[in-house]
């Protein structure tokens, strides 16, 4: 007979052995006060009902009597006041006396002989001593014990009551993985300060030779998802030096006091393990402007803002620990924070341009497989406006995409999709009539066909009439190369493109609808901006924007600028010409290329999505798009 294979111990979903099961007794607080409950309640049960058999009857004291001078007992059991007697034939039952008496006496007064009947007499003067003191001293012990559990997990709410002060950072652990800077792309100039911050930990003397010191802060601004934790991420993996890692919020507690003791606390750590680095995530939930005159400021907070100051740089001097601090919202930190001295550089991240793209691209799409079509440039150029966050999650979602399929490798229509996915939302298969998608697919329509006649627009990418998001419909614009600056002629035009939708609907439909109630949301805002903020306009390079003052004591703050009636009452006026222009601007083309406008409708009805070069055919070839030349 073949041997039967051994059977080996499963793994866990960690890849180790199970361990042995052990039936261990865990002596806390809990389990205590549970035995204790048990045990009090089963001594009340017996006591109750413990001493009397379920099978035996309840006899009066003159029964007992009547049987002894019949002879029909064989013995007598006297526990106290109650009696189990025994019968000759088996029987039994009890009776009970008055606990002051005595048997025999009562057996004597009867006219009986007591020593006709075997009596044993039970002492249970020990047992009722125990069950008395139990009973009594239980429940003040349970008492206690549920309050002391109670107390505990407040305690442990708070991370134990006498820790309160302590700080919450967490010190990089080396066994995990490691994030270097060759992992981060798209913010050279922001990796290289923080490459020169490591080398002044690494290599202090040839600094310190020509006379240079070492920065005490770092300060990282951008929008969400640049880089920012990353980049500190790198430095705690570069750097050979402990690296605290604490977020803003964490300094706060209900208790006033307590941030600032664990600033004190987290600066003490730091310094014991000296050269070190602190990073901050999200400074800006402690290090917002203190308050300035009448207005009322949070005492706490204060408190650890300026306890951060002080530490960083105080009365005793500071040139072992370096603080590095993350925040997107820049405008509200405090300004003796950011002055030299406490954070000495102030990094900004911006959104990576056409090349960073590239080389986040690169970072993230190792370990997933492409197919030969995929064109790096094109899906660069196709994400303007995206983040490295943004990038790294559509990446993703093209894998999900090509997974769901069955596909072995990840194709350009995936990444066209989740391009897509990310920046407007998944598709919605909603029911609609057919004059609703006759009306988005004009409205959309009338996007592109605006867009493809102004010059200085970029080109269409794609139009959709399946809807997406909130929106019914889309039609994709996405800037070739990066606009660092804009032009009035721009803004016009894109205005118009944004009308372009109201105005094929009151073309082709004679009708208004509410499906043009972003594109009027967007366009006024941007009609506003150019009037209040970037000074387009019949009014003059006037910024009526809000405003940051500074006050005699350096503190500054955000102030509306005071606006009168009649100068709103011309900004208005500016805005609505700015918004009529573009409208009529809209109409103009609409009305000149209707052929198109019906033909790129009816493509939209049959087809659902059009990509950019099937548009160009559509439109008579692709157009030659212009650029300004400023003089």
């Amino acid at each position: 007979m073949p041997e039967k294979p051994v059977q080996k111990p499963r793994k866990n979903g960690n890849g180790r052995r199970p361990k042995k099961l052990e039936m261990k007794m865990k002596f806390n607080l809990k389990n205590i006060m549970v035995g204790l409950f048990v045990l009090f309640f089963l001594l009340s049960v017996l006591g109750s009902f413990g001493g009397q058999d379920a099978l035996t009857t309840d006899k009066p004291l003159s029964t007992v009597i009547s049987d002894i001078r019949e002879g029909k007992v064989d013995k007598i059991e006297v526990e106290e006041s109650k009696l189990s007697v025994t019968l000759k034939g088996g029987e039994k039952y009890i009776s009970h006396k008055e606990p002051q008496d005595s048997l025999v006496r009562t057996l004597e007064s009867a006219g009986i002989d007591p020593k006709s009947v075997e009596m044993t007499v039970k002492d249970l003067s020990m047992g009722q001593i125990w069950v008395g003191l139990i009973s009594n001293v239980l429940p003040l012990v349970l008492t206690v014990l549920f309050f002391l559990f109670i107390f505990r997990q407040a305690r442990g709410a708070q991370d134990n009551i006498f820790s309160f002060g302590q700080s919450k950072a967490r010190i990089w652990n080396k066994d995990l993985p490691r994030v270097t800077f060759a992992d981060v792309a798209g913010v050279d100039e922001a990796k290289s300060e923080l490459e020169e911050v490591v080398d002044f930990l690494r290599n202090p003397t040839k600094y310190k030779a020509l006379g240079a010191r070492t920065p005490k802060g770092v300060i990282l601004v951008g929008p969400s998802g640049t880089g920012k934790t990353l980049l500190a991420k790198a430095v705690a993996g570069e750097a050979r030096t402990p690296f605290y890692s604490i977020a803003g919020s964490e300094f706060m507690e209900m208790l006033v006091g307590v941030g600032a003791a664990r600033v004190r606390d987290l600066f003490a750590q730091a310094k014991k393990n000296a050269p070190s680095i602190i990073f901050i995530d999200e400074i800006d939930a402690i290090g917002r402007m203190r308050s300035v005159g009448i207005m009322g400021g949070h005492d706490e907070r204060e408190q650890t803002l300026n306890q951060i100051l002080v530490e960083m740089d105080g009365f005793e001097p500071n040139t072992a620990v370096m603080v590095i601090a993350a925040t997107n919202r820049g405008d509200l930190l405090d300004s003796a924070l950011l002055r030299p001295g406490r954070f000495d550089r102030r990094v900004v991240l911006d959104l990576p341009d056409m090349e960073g793209r590239k080389s986040i691209l690169a970072i993230h799409a190792k370990g997933k497989p492409f197919a030969a079509g995929v064109d790096w440039d094109k899906v660069s150029k196709r994400t303007v406006g995206f983040s490295g966050a943004d990038l790294e999650n559509m990446l993703n979602e093209a894998a999900i995409l090509a997974a769901r399929e069955n596909k072995k490798e990840i194709e350009m229509k995936d990444l066209e999709e989740a391009a897509t996915k990310v920046k407007l939302g998944p598709e919605k298969k909603r029911l609609q009539t057919d004059l609703d998608r006759k009306m988005t697919a004009y409205h959309e329509a009338g996007h592109a066909v605006v867009t493809y006649h102004s010059p200085n627009m970029d080109p269409v990418h794609r139009i959709s009439i399946v809807s997406r998001g909130m929106a019914l419909g889309y039609t994709l614009t996405p800037p070739e190369k990066d606009r660092l600056h804009e032009t009035k002629s721009h803004l016009i035009e894109q205005i118009a493109s944004m009308m372009g939708g109201r105005a094929a609907e009151q073309l082709v439909f004679s009708e208004m609808t509410s499906g043009a109630a972003n594109d009027i949301d967007q366009a006024t805002r941007l009609a506003r901006y150019m009037v209040m903020e970037f000074g387009m306009s019949d009014i003059g390079p006037i910024n009526f924007g809000p405003q940051t003052d500074i006050t005699e004591w350096g503190k500054s703050y955000v102030e509306q600028t005071p606006i009168s009636p009649d100068m709103m009452a011309k900004i208005d006026t500016e805005v609505r010409k700015i918004l009529e222009t573009g409208m009529a601007r809209a109409v103009a083309v609409l009305k000149k290329n209707r052929k198109q406008l019906d033909t790129i409708a009816g493509e939209l009805i049959r087809k659902e999505t059009i990509e950019s070069e099937e548009f160009e055919q559509l439109m008579g070839g692709p157009r030659k798009v212009q650029t300004p030349v400023l003089s």
